[in-house]
């Protein structure tokens, strides 16, 4: 314990140098003008030696941490099962069953926000483990589904990290457009998801490119309540803009359960920050870090008083929604390294829509 008490003042005090003369980004450019400025002050080197110091001596403090407190308890996973009534469950959930049955089983949801088809999400999680997404009718039935952990069942073997080679030989190729209205909307045919017409629904794969081209997610919704929805983009509102937000910020970490990292905390600071970037982007129809009057994300930052030691904004354009984002951001080796970065704390995701209903997301990430 002593050994501890002496690594954590010692860090403290060389933390306390690191916060004065430097501060570590997440994107190349602004990292490489803040390494020439210390130069010009003879700084550089030091510093450098100072930041190997603290990582080393962060380990040994994080080591002696764990010995000296109990592991985080694990949370079960269940028993899953194959579906009766379709080719696929999420959560032994499948499509039709009441909500009261779900509730029954899986308790109140943890959050129920609005989405792309004029309804909610209903999430469900514990600490972000057993993450599902389960969408009603006005009957209370189950319309939609979603996941991105082992929580898929089939009937023909499909699961969480099958290969995208074994899905398209088990259910043969994906459509290749999708009808919105009068308009055929064409969709990628070699995309990072797949989408198929199956048991009266639509069944949407999700595949990580940096995994092999494997199963990374699953969404479930009725043929009914896709083709309710008239256009590729939602009508935008306040609701949505909101909905969007929390949904990108619930799916990130449940990513970051996945991989063994600590969820991150809701900061209502910097979604504002993260939410003036995308109005901007959205109003002056452009898309980049760096903003018409030349600032980074950490200027923006620091300009509305976030003080931090590690920041780092991912930015993303266009997709159907917050699902289709997050996906598409885990497979950007960049955005995915933010992501799953280990030291941040915080999070605020900023969402606006143009005047064609496409949405901007920002997120900012940082940790004190």
């Amino acid at each position: 314990m002593r050994r501890l008490f002496l690594l954590v003042i010692l860090l403290f005090g060389l933390n306390y140098l690191w916060n004065t003369y430097g501060k570590e980004v997440e994107i190349g450019a602004i990292a490489e003008d803040l390494n020439i400025q210390l130069d010009n002050f003879g700084l550089s080197e030091l510093l450098d030696d100072l930041a190997g110091s603290i990582g080393f001596l962060e380990e040994k403090v994080e080591e002696l941490a764990e010995e000296q407190l109990p592991s985080e308890l694990e949370v079960p996973s269940p028993d899953l099962v194959s579906p009766t009534n379709q080719m696929f469950s999420i959560y032994n959930i499948e499509l039709g069953e009441s909500k009261a049955d779900i509730e029954n089983m899986l308790g109140a949801p943890k959050r129920s926000e609005m989405n792309e088809y004029g309804t909610e999400w209903h999430t469900y999680h514990e600490n972000y483990h057993n993450f599902v997404k389960v969408m009603y009718n006005d009957q209370q039935q189950v319309i939609g589904l979603y996941t991105n952990q082992d929580l898929i069942s089939s009937t023909n073997g499909i699961k969480l990290n099958s290969l995208k080679q074994t899905v398209r030989d088990t259910l043969g190729q994906p459509i290749t457009r999708l009808q919105k209205g009068l308009v055929f909307y064409q969709l990628q045919e070699d995309s990072d998801y797949d989408m198929f017409e199956l048991d009266d629904s639509y069944v949407t794969i999700f595949y990580d490119v940096h995994e092999e081209n494997t199963v990374t997610a699953i969404q479930i919704l009725t043929e009914e309540v896709e083709n309710n929805k008239r256009s590729i983009y939602s009508e935008p509102s306040d609701a949505l803009k909101e909905g969007f937000e929390l949904q990108m910020f619930d799916l990130v970490n449940a990513t970051r359960v996945n991989h063994g990292l600590q969820v991150l905390s809701w900061d209502e600071h910097v979604m504002q920050t993260a939410r003036k970037h995308s109005s901007d982007m959205a109003v002056n129809n452009y898309f980049d870090h760096t903003n018409l009057q030349g600032e980074s994300p950490f200027d923006r930052m620091e300009e509305d008083g976030i003080r931090y030691t590690l920041a780092g904004e991912n930015l993303a354009y266009g997709q159907f929604s917050s699902i289709f984002a997050h996906e598409g951001l885990m497979n950007s080796l960049g955005h995915r390294k933010n992501i799953v970065k280990s030291g941040f704390e915080y999070l605020g995701v900023g969402v606006a829509f143009n005047e064609e209903a496409q949405p901007y997301y920002t997120q900012n990430y940082y940790a004190n």
